[in-house]
Parts: structure tokens; sequence; C-alpha cells
């Protein structure tokens, strides 16, 4: 391994970054940080880590780290994100970014001004179909519609129970996934209007959102998402995703089916995710693009390169979210920065 990485965060989800960094190219982790001391440890003794540490600042002085992994949650990514340019250290941080627009812009600043490399963990668009369907669209012509679902009545609470007492739930949590998709597939917003319910009496956030989406370029674009459809067949964890252009249209379907219709003609193709060996679950096309996400992050640190979903890049997203939110709470179009022209 040539570039040392410390992981910060030893909760639920860090097993996945922790099983990605082995199979990483080029990169690894050296040193792993949690306010669990106890937690940090078993983490470590799982992966075979043999730093441990309970204060971040103190690995940082005591590591010599070219990354830090950030996976806790949001209210914390900004000081871990500071704390890591205050010590010259690029900084890859789990999504959402931050619980604020303010506070991601400000990252962006900090690292910038350290003359660091800050990525956001946006993997949703790192998973097998999705680029397999984002290669599709060069066969189907100018885009004009498209639409992102992810309806489905899976039980993620048991794993992350905070999900469903946070004031904010499923745009901030998971329609964020399908926002970035949609600028993956589809380019930059300019207009959002978003309708959101509270559905399921035991989640306190809204666990449904239907988001128009008007794009920069004229397209338009739906994004569903909802964790209480009682459907015949619950597809967890896929994303179904259609698009139109004006020589033809791209599906990917249930079962990681897609079919391209272009200029008449109907080509279909299976494109699972590929499982990692150590991939369990329903969640495997999300565990594989942990470790595709994470290949990318050391393949540009390596060659110099800014990462696809950098903490620029992401505040498009992450304003979208925000966006939405303003859009249900006012039942008005909001109109992004790029559209207002800042």
């Amino acid at each position: 391994m040539s570039l040392k990485g410390g992981l910060i965060g030893c909760g639920y989800f860090a097993n996945n970054h922790l099983n990605g960094w082995r199979d990483v190219a080029g990169a690894g982790i050296v040193a792993v940080c949690d306010q669990d001391e106890a937690r940090a440890r078993a983490a470590a003794q799982t992966f075979g880590i043999s730093k441990v540490y309970a204060d971040a600042e103190a690995m940082l002085k005591a590591e010599a780290l070219d990354f830090v992994d950030v996976v806790t949650q949001a209210p914390s990514h900004r000081m871990l994100v500071e704390l890591a340019a205050s010590y010259g250290v690029n900084a890859i941080c789990q999504k959402p970014f931050a619980p604020e627009l303010d506070d991601a812009r400000a990252m962006v600043v900090a690292c910038r001004q350290a003359g660091v490399v800050l990525m956001v963990h946006e993997n949703f668009r790192w998973q097998r179909p999705m680029r397999a369907l984002k290669a599709a669209l060069d066969e189907i012509g100018d885009v004009f519609f498209g639409r992102v679902v992810f309806r489905n009545n899976h039980d993620i609470f048991t794993n992350q129970p905070y999900l469903a007492t946070d004031e904010r739930f499923i745009i901030y949590d998971l329609g964020i996934h399908l926002l970035d998709l949609a600028r993956f597939f589809m380019g930059d917003v300019a207009h959002v209007f978003c309708h959101t319910q509270s559905v399921n009496p035991m989640v306190r956030g809204e666990d449904t959102a239907t988001i128009a989406l008007a794009m920069q370029s004229g397209a338009t674009c739906v994004v569903e998402a909802c964790y209480f459809s009682h459907l015949e067949r619950d597809v967890f964890p896929q994303t179904l995703v259609h698009v139109e252009g004006t020589r033809g249209s791209a599906t990917l379907g249930a079962d990681y089916e897609l079919t391209v219709v272009a200029d008449g003609q109907v080509r279909k193709a299976h494109v699972p995710p590929q499982s990692p060996a150590w991939a369990s679950g329903p969640g495997v096309a999300i565990q594989e693009s942990v470790g595709a996400i994470q290949q990318h992050w050391a393949d540009c640190l390596q060659a110099g390169r800014e990462p696809e979903t950098s903490g620029l890049d992401n505040l498009k997203t992450l304003e979208l979210v925000f966006g939405a939110y303003e859009s249900a709470q006012t039942g008005m179009v909001y109109r992004t920065e790029a559209a207002l022209g800042r």
C-alpha cells in the first residue's frame, strides 16, 4: 500500500468501508478512531489494524496519514474535515455531506485553502448497474426525460434506529443518493418542486417524497423515494431508472435488467453488481459500490485528479436536498443557485 488512511467512526456502516479498503489497490487503513474506544478496538481486531484511537486529533498528530475516511454522522463532518485539513490530510467524507449547506461550503473552502483533496462518499452512482446505464445513454440521443425510483418496505430501522426519530428522513438519508443519480444521468438542475408525506406512523420525519426536477438542459426528471410501499415484489435495494432520449430510451429494471431502445432496435443486457467476497445480505450493489468509490479515490489521489464526487461537486447535490425541503414546506418551486446566476 502506498496511501495510508485513518478511518474515523466505527459504527454500523464502517464495516463496509473497512472491508472495501482491503480490496483497494494502492491504499489501505492503518489506524481507526471512534469516541467509543471499545468499538474502535473491536473494529481494529476484526480487520487486523494495529493503531486505535479515541480522539481524531490524537490520531492525526501521531500518524503520518495520506487521508482520513470520515464515517461518522453528518453533524460531526465539518469539525473532522476541517481538522484533517488543518493537518494537511486529504479527506473522504460520508454522505450526507453536512447538516446545512453553509457547513458544506465551509469544508470545501477549508480544504481548498489547505491544498488538500475532499471527496464525498456518494456511492450510488458507483454501482455497476448505474455505470452501465450511464454508458448506454450515448445510444439514445439527447435526453429529455428521466425517472429515478426507490420504493420498498424494507426494514432499515433495526440497524439504524435514529432514522425513525430524525426530523428529516427520506430526502436527507436516501433522496440525496437519488438526486445525485439524476445529476449523474441528466446534468445539473435549475428548478426543484417537491411534495412529501409521512405515511408510517412509527417514523417522525417524511418517509415518502416525490421530487420534480427541471434540468438546466431543459429536460425533466422525476425522483420517487418511499420506505412504506407495499408492493407485490419488493426489489430492495435496487434503484429503478428510466431515461428517454430523442433516439430511444434506456431502462434499468428489476433484477438489474438493462433495456436499451435505440433507432428502432432493442438491446437487453443483464448488469448485476459484482459481489465482493465479503458481501452478504440484500445490499450487494451498495457494498460493491463502496469498494468502487474507494478505488476511485485512491486512483485520483495518486494521479492528482479531482474526484468525480468532489466536495465542490457534491454541493450541487446537497443544495437539491435542502431545496426539496424548502419546496415541500412552502409549496413553491425552488430555484438553484445556478438558475439564479450565482
